[in-house]
């Protein structure tokens, strides 16, 4: 019978520690809030000058203030994937044979009366 091999675990195969992926959310959430008050503000900028396309750029300057929010927060309540041995499944379970010594019978009780 084969021991399974033992490989030794790397360190750039340790997990982020759940303070480095919360810091990592957090920024990436602000940045899309800073992107979302980008449009609001280039939105009034193309309103005040009359810019040419007007309709279009506005267009595209709500579409992002509106769905920008919603991936910020899908996207800050993420985690991260499952490691792989946990999402796969058992292929085969080892079939553990016969039993290494046949069952025995109890030996027969004789009850004595007085």
């Amino acid at each position: 019978m084969r021991r399974p091999e033992h490989r030794p675990s790397l360190i750039t195969d340790a997990p982020r520690s759940p303070e480095e992926e919360l810091r990592s959310r957090q920024i990436r959430y602000v940045v899309m809030m800073l992107i979302r008050t980008l449009c609001l503000i280039i939105g009034g900028i193309l309103l005040s000058v009359r810019a040419p396309w007007l309709p279009l750029w506005l267009s595209l300057c709500a579409a992002g203030m509106v769905i920008l929010p919603w991936l910020a927060v899908i996207l800050a309540n993420d985690r991260p994937p499952k490691d792989k041995h946990r999402l796969r499944r058992p292929t085969a379970r080892v079939d553990p044979g016969p039993p290494a010594l046949p069952a025995q019978q109890a030996p027969p009780t004789i009850d004595h009366e007085p």
